[in-house]
């Protein structure tokens, strides 16, 4: 498929800048593959739209899918977890004011990370850069990596986990671009901008389909005999990269380290092998559990990197239905969302949540695919 396909107009205030105020309570969209119906509004049991008391149709709402599983059906997680990413500086001598994105820990002895700047211009090997009033937290570039991309090297003697509790103490919630740009992260994104199950550090950016689950919503799973699978894949920030190719089977994605261990593969597969439903929580979820599919369709343990770009079309081995957001245009997100749920239908959708003014982003509101 060509890049110019996942093209859509998206008004700028149906980007979601804040959550909703619980976790639990934005709307849902749920898109039935195989009838090809789009269902936004909750229903009576003659499949009609129930009515508010004035008449309007009630929308669906996140909490509503539960009524989409039973017994038995399985969730995949992604239990990765986002550290606090964003930090900001300023270059010795000059004062200016630089933003230092961390992206990974190269080396635990040495301090060192790999980082993107802004403005990346100004920073040249050799450069210190200050992130505290006190001058304690000091960093040394070392090396060029991109043309946004730095190595540095934190001049900090104490402990590295003293180190890194300083370090984060002084960062902020790494939320998208789209959101910085219209206002700033504060102390309650941390939290905001972290599934409740988040269990392994490693994440520069949530997985979005998972911040929706509150623990009230997971304990009524439970108790409905939903059964939950936990992998983890360390979002990086290639889904927010634009994609600079036309023919999409030309562009390359970003590496991410992922983990599936044996318990995981144990839940999923029992379920898969007796007939259940398999739902990826979020397009990381699918990303990973397609790097680590089998020839015989079952799940098997892996640890290492993928850079897996599923776009249309795809046969997908593991999951038959997924739960996302709703994607900017053009963002590999929005591709894989579409591998599952098919081109039209999931365009189609994506037409009807900007008419009835849903909300976008990783903030934004939910949609459930599910073949039936």
């Amino acid at each position: 498929m060509k890049l110019s396909q996942f093209k859509f107009k998206l008004p700028e205030e149906l980007v979601a800048l804040h959550p909703t105020y619980h976790r639990d309570e934005c709307r849902l969209m749920v898109i039935h593959k195989a009838s090809q119906k789009i269902q936004m509004y909750k229903e009576d049991v003659k499949g009609e739209p129930l009515k508010d008391k004035d008449g309007n149709p009630v929308f669906l709402d996140f909490r509503n899918i539960l009524d989409y599983f039973d017994e038995g059906d399985t969730f995949i997680f992604n239990d990765t977890k986002v550290f606090p990413a964003r930090l900001y500086g300023t270059k010795e001598k000059t004062d200016a004011k630089i933003e230092v994105f961390l992206l990974r820990e190269l080396n635990k002895e040495m301090r060192l990370w790999d980082v993107l700047v802004e403005p990346a211009r100004k920073i040249r090997i050799g450069n210190k850069l200050f992130f505290d009033s006190n001058g304690t937290m000091v960093a040394e570039v070392i090396d060029n990596t991109t043309s946004r991309g730095r190595t540095l090297r934190f001049l900090y003697d104490c402990s590295h986990e003293e180190f890194k509790s300083d370090l984060y103490a002084l960062g902020e919630a790494p939320l998208p671009r789209y959101i910085v740009d219209h206002r700033k992260a504060t102390k309650q994104d941390l939290e905001d901008f972290q599934c409740i199950f988040a269990k392994n550090e490693g994440a520069v950016t949530a997985p979005s389909a998972g911040l929706h689950f509150s623990r009230e919503l997971l304990k009524r799973l439970e108790i409905k005999g939903i059964d939950f699978a936990f992998i983890t894949l360390h979002c990086a920030l290639g889904n927010f990269h634009d994609i600079e190719v036309e023919d999409l089977t030309k562009h390359k994605m970003d590496s991410e380290q992922m983990l599936i261990n044996g318990e995981a593969c144990k839940v999923v597969n029992n379920a898969k092998l007796s007939g259940h439903h398999i739902c990826a929580i979020g397009t990381s979820v699918l990303k990973a559990t397609e790097t680590a599919v089998g020839t015989d369709k079952l799940l098997k343990e892996y640890e290492g990197w993928t850079n897996k770009f599923i776009f249309p079309p795809y046969d997908f081995g593991i999951s038959d239905s997924l739960i996302a957001n709703f994607y900017h245009p053009m963002s590999p997100l929005v591709m894989a969302a579409t591998a599952f749920g098919g081109y039209d239908l999931i365009m189609e959708a994506y037409d009807m949540a900007i008419t009835n003014g849903y909300r976008f982003g990783c903030y934004g509101d939910a949609m459930l695919i599910i073949n039936d």
